[in-house]
């Protein structure tokens, strides 16, 4: 039985020419290693969901990203992150919004989507729900990272919002995964830590099922970039009802991202059909991006070197 795992770590990029070498290989040697660990979980028989929830986990995890232990500052100076995971299986999903301290808010989503009747909590409910589950809590130390710290006092500074992905970032990127497991399921998830300097309680399309995360019985999706068009466009349920439609998975997906750019948007999506297929299309610089497979050869990329 085929099996198929892909991840992001966001869109949007330095240049090429920009990029240090030093800084392309500590991004391409963190998803190798998320990728490699999570394949041999999913080959040895690993179900879609704890595949997708292992993979974000471990992402979540690495300072690199805007997500859990990397995510940005907001403009009270708190980690607010988002988070959702869906199983194609049965359309469950659990979602969660604005959580802080929470050490990786995929779990609680996953959480969610297992234990709870609601599909989405936010703020202090979640947080509480997190702890009668006995979710993991880290201090505000655990999420400060200097560049982070840097980015929103320049923010602050210029009264601006900044998007995760900007081309004057180092660091970047939602993260997400999307897989197909032996026994034919399909699931999605994906994580973020929002816009720098966000106000008002903002929240993006990660959280928001159909909009950032979604799967079904046929395909699944993840997506990352500027939220606001993603939540506009319904993008990652428009990737699923294209796709059933009749579209190719390539260009159901390709389609969704030149309607985000019509639109004045930008970022990218992965996703995965029930046969295995993935496609991974962005309009920005780059996209943090790998995938492998029982089928497929695996690949780690950041700009456009033969996308799929």
């Amino acid at each position: 039985m085929r099996y198929t795992l892909a991840l992001h770590g966001g869109a949007g990029t330095l240049l090429p020419e920009v990029i240090t070498p030093a800084e392309r290989k500590e991004f391409t040697q963190a998803l190798d290693d998320a990728l490699k660990t999570v394949l041999e979980l999913l080959k040895k028989g690993s179900s879609a969901v704890e595949t997708v929830v292992h993979t974000v986990a471990k992402l979540e995890d690495c300072p690199l990203f805007n997500a859990g232990r990397g995510s940005v500052f907001s403009h009270d100076g708190r980690h607010e992150m988002d988070a959702a995971v869906m199983n194609g299986a049965d359309r469950k999903a659990g979602a969660v919004a604005s959580v802080s301290g929470v050490k990786n808010p995929v779990i609680l989503a996953r959480t969610i989507m297992e234990h709870c009747p609601h599909v989405f909590l936010s703020g202090a409910g979640a947080e509480e729900f997190a702890r009668l589950h006995e979710i993991d809590f880290e201090s505000e130390k655990w999420f400060y990272t200097r560049h982070r710290y840097h980015q929103w006092q320049v923010a602050k500074a210029d009264n601006a919002l900044l998007l995760d992905h900007t081309p004057d970032d180092v660091k970047y990127g939602t993260v997400g995964a999307v897989a197909l497991d032996v026994h034919g399921q399909l699931a999605a998830a994906t994580s973020t830590g929002g816009l720098t300097n966000k106000k008002f309680g903002r929240i993006g399309d990660t959280p928001l099922i159909g909009c950032g995360t979604y799967a079904d019985d046929l395909v699944a999706v993840s997506c990352t970039g500027w939220g606001e068009f993603f939540i506009r466009t319904v993008a990652a349920h428009q990737v699923a009802m294209r796709h059933r439609l009749g579209e190719t998975l390539q260009s159901a997906c390709h389609s969704v991202i030149d309607d985000i750019e019509v639109l004045g948007g930008d970022g990218g999506l992965i996703a995965v059909n029930v046969r295995g297929e993935i496609s991974m299309p962005f309009n920005t610089p780059g996209m943090y991006r790998a995938a492998g497979g029982s089928h497929i050869e695996s690949f780690v990329k950041i700009f456009n070197e033969k996308k799929p």
